[in-house]
């Protein structure tokens, strides 16, 4: 169901991203407009994981280092069929887990299992891949829309009586389309969060740990915020900081409360 929601809203962000094209600036405007957003997301895509890494300070743990992690994320990686120990990253070759020191001492061996285990079947389910093509097109459409602004400003556009509102069309299509764009970029990420949630009690065949761990890291985050990027946020297990949107809309998580519940419900394996 997760995966249908997903193909609907890229769908729809491909069908706002023709629109606002066709009425600002014909197909020539969103061909532009596209490459343009897929040249800078491409370097996005291709160096993700080593941007994300660097910006936390993160470091390669050995097996010396961490021998019960490292077997953990092995052991994992092998049930889920993937190549290597390595959420974040362009596929499962070029791909890695990153865990804070500070979830090593809150998560038991089962809870810890079940977060590794989400993040693998975001590897595993392309989420990185998915998720750069709602950015392109997300990203497309918000420098459209930033043209539309601009050509508003100056008041270039089509004249009050044409199809389209005119000035007054630009004027509204500058300010929703984003605002649409977004909306529908985060239900993306929270569909794939959902997905991963049950592949990962899959892999680990206990989806109780994985639901403790998110209700533990839940907790933590509201008590000590991490100091992390909203850049980034989509990339936590949780939502590394408090803080509420406008009906969770503009979130990149689900709320924690429905993924327990839903992981409560699935059978131990």
């Amino acid at each position: 169901m997760n995966n249908l929601k997903t193909v609907i809203l890229l769908g729809s962000l491909t069908g706002l991203l023709i629109l606002i094209g066709g009425y600002f600036g014909g197909r020539s405007g969103v061909v532009i407009a596209f490459v343009f957003a897929m040249v800078l997301n491409f370097g996005s895509y291709w160096f993700s994981d080593k941007i994300v890494l660097k910006m936390y300070k993160a470091r390669e743990v050995s097996e010396a280092d961490s021998p019960e992690l490292y077997y953990l994320v092995r052991d994992l990686a092998l049930r889920a069929g993937l190549p290597n120990a390595f959420a974040t990253g362009r596929n499962e070759n070029h791909a890695a887990v990153a865990v804070t020191e500070g979830i090593l001492g809150l998560l038991n061996r089962d809870e810890l299992e079940g977060v590794l285990s989400h993040e693998l079947t975001h590897i595993k389910n392309k989420d990185i891949l998915i998720s750069s093509i709602a950015a392109t097109v997300a990203g497309a459409i918000m420098m459209l829309a930033s043209m539309a602004r601009w050509a508003a400003i100056f008041g270039v556009g089509r004249d009050d009586d044409e199809e389209g509102g005119g000035i007054f069309g630009l004027i509204l299509m500058a300010i929703l389309a984003p605002i649409a764009a977004t909306i529908i970029q985060m239900a993306i990420s929270r569909s794939r969060e959902y997905l991963a949630d049950e592949g990962g009690a899959r892999i680990s065949g206990k989806p109780s740990g994985l639901a403790n761990a998110l209700e533990k890291l839940s907790q933590a985050s509201k008590a000590v915020p991490m100091k992390a990027s909203p850049s980034t946020a989509h990339l936590f297990i949780v939502k590394p900081f408090t803080g509420r949107s406008i009906a969770n809309l503009f979130s990149t998580h689900p709320p924690v409360e429905k993924r327990v519940e839903r992981l409560r419900a699935m059978r131990q394996v």
